[in-house]
């Protein structure tokens, strides 16, 4: 029960740094990380991405909390189930963002498909992250998963003598 509470744990850690870096990578491209300024650019992308890891943390733990104890009680190890809820997630923190948004922006809006391609593709990757870390070993713990059929064999019988 602790290592499963602990998996999680570091699984969540390891997704949110992953969306954060994921979300950095919208916003410089890898291109101006290698370039002449790349070590004060490369530096500055990853004091990005621990920031936005932190507001994804924030926002996405309880949703999260919820998703992962209900794979944990299900025994979920499918990689969609957690890409799925990492993209529902992000969804959820895109329409919040968009609501919060003051009307009449114009360019400066979130409204705009880039935006919505981060925030999906961050959803995904964060997921992905989280099922290589812990999501795998949910359908591991607890013995034969739930809803299978273990297959006995009829007993054997010796032909009858002659």
């Amino acid at each position: 029960m602790i290592v499963s509470m602990l998996r999680v744990i570091v699984g969540f850690v390891v997704a949110c740094l992953v969306a954060g870096l994921a979300i950095v990578l919208f916003v410089y491209t890898p291109l101006e990380l290698v370039t002449e300024h790349g070590g004060d650019r490369a530096s500055e992308a990853g004091l990005l991405a621990l920031a936005a890891a932190t507001h994804t943390a924030v926002f996405a733990a309880p949703f999260a909390l919820i998703a992962a104890a209900f794979a944990e009680w299900q025994r979920i190890g499918s990689w969609l189930y957690y890409a799925l809820v990492g993209v529902a997630i992000a969804t959820v923190g895109f329409a919040a963002q968009s609501w919060t948004e003051s009307p009449g922006l114009g360019e400066g809006s979130i409204l705009n498909s880039y935006a919505v391609t981060a925030f999906i593709v961050t959803g995904f990757v964060a997921g992905v992250g989280y099922w290589l870390v812990a999501g795998r070993a949910a359908s591991a713990h607890g013995g034969r998963p739930r809803g299978t059929v273990e297959i006995i064999p009829p007993p054997r019988q010796d032909p009858a003598p002659g």
